[in-house]
């Protein structure tokens, strides 16, 4: 069985206390790799490389000009080894090779972006209004950044937050999920093979509980950047608040996709299948509330099942499979007790809801479509996170956006029509951080992305979120040789 090792001020190493973690491959349900099982212990020497790392001289005198550089560098690194660095992500999350390879061949794209913005974060002089004094402003990174992923998407997660990270200045300790960490351990020899000072990367494994509740209250930790569940979320949030520091929270949702009668039918049910059951509904952002009109709900609800009972389930590795296993034993059994739940609250089935039976013996779920749900049920208002579709009907577009916000939830909304009024007056209305107009899961390193309400704090990728791992100091210079008139009042004239 394949070992991965910590990687911790520039040297390999297994945890302090020896033990090891067993990775599961969801589609041939059969442990592959071990991981290191890393605690406090191994936290500590990790934060104390990284604080290290941003205190030396060779991390703290690479101008912002040299860092785009190296930043630029891991970017070609990262395009010469996609394929086998996806190949890694599929065996540990069963994720489909050509979604993971389109994604790895895409991520150079945050390094090269964040690489040439590395050296044009300007401050500024101030037009104060005290004669006889320059003040002026400039920008520094924060410190050592916790980066700390799920394991649906793990190198991508990890980029938004090390590319801005690292051209603002600032080292890492990643902790990537326990289930999925295989891809993140090899992802971060890149970064020394670039250029990089030992200790500026570092990557440690574990439970949470074991390494993440120490890394995320570590004193030596100025900001925790974070992508998983509302639940996690909100203790690191509570946590980084009792200590003080920044936080980019990238939680769960409950996506609404809005097809309107006027839509493009054949484009919408496309694309709403795509936005659950594309990465077996695994992704923050999954559609996984289709809201339809109701002169067309039965139509578009055909359409929709017609395509859920088409979708080809297999090994993700083969190019004609659609929808891979579920990516982790207890993720399997969560899924399929929140659709047994469903059906025991009343839920009407449409299509699928069981397990899928493969050769392989992976962890599969059925596409799965409930319709006519209550938006006020636990179908509707809980993060399943698996290729569960509630559909809900709707009147008028009063309604839908009614509906559409009416959860804890914002991260995501979809809107299908061909009204071009109406997109600019639903988008307004929708409390959601990205809203897609005949499109669904589409992203990019200059869009910025994020959550409202239960679904994060804070905004990755796009230009303003290098200063997010940023802090301002304003400098004051007196030029007057005046003796100061009376040191016991503040000078404010």
């Amino acid at each position: 069985m394949k070992r991965f090792e910590n990687l911790i001020g520039g040297e390999k190493c297994p945890a302090a206390s020896g033990k090891w973690l067993r990775s599961l491959d969801p589609y041939r349900n059969e442990d592959w790799c071990e991981i290191p099982d890393s605690d406090e212990v191994d936290v500590d020497r990790a934060v104390e490389a990284a604080r290290d790392a941003f205190q030396s001289d060779a991390w703290r005198s690479l101008t912002p000009t040299a860092r785009g550089a190296l930043l630029r560098r891991v970017g070609d690194l990262i395009a010469e080894n996609a394929e086998r660095l996806a190949e890694l992500e599929v065996r540990d999350n069963g994720k489909l090779l050509s979604e993971m390879l389109a994604q790895l061949k895409y991520i150079p794209q945050w390094y090269y972006y964040f690489g040439g913005l590395a050296d044009k974060i300007e401050g500024g002089v101030l037009p104060i209004d005290k004669a006889d004094h320059f003040v002026y402003t400039n920008w520094e990174p924060l410190g050592v950044i916790a980066a700390i992923t799920a394991w649906n998407s793990p190198l991508l997660l990890l980029t938004w937050k090390l590319a801005p990270g690292l051209a603002a200045g600032n080292t890492f300790v990643i902790k990537p999920s326990e289930f999925a960490s295989a891809s993140t351990l090899a992802f971060a020899d890149l970064f020394e093979e670039a250029g990089f000072p030992a200790g500026v990367v570092n990557v440690l494994t574990g439970t949470g509980r074991g390494a993440g509740q120490r890394l995320v209250s570590h004193p030596d930790v100025a900001k925790v950047a974070f992508t998983g569940s509302e639940a996690t979320g909100r203790a690191i949030s509570s946590s980084a608040g009792a200590n003080l520091k920044h936080a980019t929270l990238e939680l769960g949702g409950k996506s609404a996709n809005i097809v309107f009668a006027d839509a493009d039918l054949q484009a919408a049910a496309a694309g709403v299948a795509s936005g659950i059951f594309a990465a077996t509904g695994q992704t923050c952002m999954a559609g996984s509330r289709l809201l339809v009109q109701r002169e067309v709900y039965e139509e578009f609800l055909q359409a929709i099942c017609t395509i859920a009972e088409g979708i080809k389930l297999g090994n993700p590795v083969d190019p004609d499979t659609q929808m891979g296993p579920v990516a982790n034993a207890p993720h399997y059994q969560k899924v399929l007790g929140m659709i047994s739940q469903a059906m025991d609250d009343g839920a009407e089935l449409a299509y699928g809801g069981n397990p899928h039976t493969d050769a392989s013996g992976g962890l599969f779920i059925q596409p799965t479509v409930f319709r006519d749900v209550s938006n006020e049920s636990r179908l509707a208002q809980e993060e399943i996170f698996g290729p569960v579709l509630a559909v809900i009907p709707f009147d008028t577009e009063e309604d839908a956006i009614a509906i559409a916000n009416g959860t804890p939830f914002g991260l995501a909304a979809g809107v299908w029509t061909t009204n071009m009024s109406r997109t600019f007056r639903i988008s307004q209305k929708l409390k959601s951080g990205t809203v897609w107009v005949n499109t669904y899961r589409a992203l990019s390193y200059i869009a910025p992305f994020g959550g409202m309400k239960a679904s994060g704090l804070g905004r990755e990728s796009g230009q303003e979120m290098i200063k997010s791992y940023m802090q301002t100091k304003t400098v004051w210079i007196n030029n007057s040789t005046e003796a100061v008139t009376n040191p016991f009042i503040m000078r404010l004239s």
